[in-house]
């Protein structure tokens, strides 16, 4: 069976989800540079995957056109005008499944998410080893359709030059620069404000750093500005620009620390060294920032908190649980944060 020519890849969300995508089809097109990706996607992430060279995007508007299921059906015929080969679902929830059915035809391959290992991580006190990371997934789909694909822990993203008048903003680089991500979606993967204020002030110390802070909307924003206090050497980038620009930051990053969330996901695209503060969740659920050693991911203490992952996505409360995050100690950052840049 000839393998196809054109594929369709589906993945609607979520940031960290989406940034994961891009190594393995960076392999794919090395591997397969005549081999023709579309990918579907939200139109927030457009930026992200179109830095793909020789990716065409297409945007799922679920919440206008494309919504419901008569607006699946509008976008399945949009689909079938491109002559699709195959379709490659790294989503597989409701939208893609019904997507699918709607693409007869065409032959589908769509990711295995292995819930059941997952489940027994979080329930099962006993079973707590590594499963297969999300980059592994994603290439499994497309070795079901035929490709070969080998993920060598070397496809990323070039550095994005940072525009003139965002230098003006920021100042140029002349120091060390280390981004600092410090919430997230949920609560349970985040650091409160204080401590997180308190790890930014000992890394701050070394006046030849710069700590710049990423989030995201203007409770963020505004809670980043009390972490970021009145030292010299710290900016707040939050709702200074576009995720656009933030992203030529990012890329030119010499590490970032974050929690397990899309900061983090979006770093490692570009090869920047990213240290993971891991609370309620854990690196074994597979969703580590890609490319990035297991020295890198710091975990809370699990003799200290034994129900440890408490929850896959880190969307699950337990009382006494609310702040692990904040038990990792800055000790242990700053001693990796120092091996990584001395690296």
């Amino acid at each position: 069976m000839p393998l196809p020519q054109r594929i369709l890849v589906i993945r609607l969300s979520a940031m960290g989800d989406i940034a994961m995508c891009v190594p393995v089809l960076l392999a794919l097109k090395r591997e397969y540079p005549n081999v023709e990706v579309v990918a579907l996607s939200k139109k927030k992430f457009r930026s992200i995957l179109e830095r793909i060279s020789g990716i065409t995007f297409i945007e799922a508007d679920v919440d206008g056109v494309h919504k419901g299921i008569s607006g699946l059906l509008v976008l399945s015929k949009e689909i079938k005008a491109l002559k699709i080969d195959a379709v490659a679902d790294f989503h597989n929830l409701l939208r893609s499944k019904i997507l699918r059915a709607f693409l007869k035809g065409i032959p589908k391959a769509k990711i295995d998410k292995d819930r059941t290992d997952k489940k027994k991580l979080v329930n099962d006190p006993n079973f707590f080893q590594p499963l297969k990371h999300s980059t592994e997934r994603y290439a499994d789909v497309l070795r079901k359709l035929g490709f070969k694909i080998e993920l060598k822990g070397n496809e990323f993203l070039s550095n994005k030059i940072i525009l003139p008048n965002l230098q003006d903003q920021i100042g140029e680089k002349n120091s060390k620069w280390v981004g600092f991500a410090p919430f997230a979606a949920h609560k349970t993967k985040a650091l409160t404000v204080n401590k997180a204020k308190e790890l930014v002030q000992a890394i701050a110390e070394d006046k030849q750093t710069t700590i710049l802070l990423f989030g995201g909307g203007k409770k963020e924003q505004k809670q980043l500005q009390i972490v970021a206090g009145t030292t010299a050497n710290v900016i707040n980038i939050t709702g200074l620009t576009t995720f656009e620009n933030e992203l030529s930051i990012l890329s030119n990053l010499d590490a970032m620390i974050a929690m397990d969330s899309g900061n983090g996901h979006l770093a490692a695209l570009y090869g920047v060294p990213v240290i993971t503060l891991w609370g309620n969740t854990h690196p074994y659920a597979g969703f580590a920032p890609y490319a990035q050693p297991q020295e890198n991911q710091l975990t809370a203490n699990r003799e200290q908190f034994p129900l440890l992952p408490t929850s896959i996505f880190g969307d699950k409360i337990v009382a006494g649980y609310e702040n692990v995050t904040d038990t990792i100690e800055i000790k242990a950052v700053i001693e990796r944060l120092k091996v990584v840049l001395d690296s």
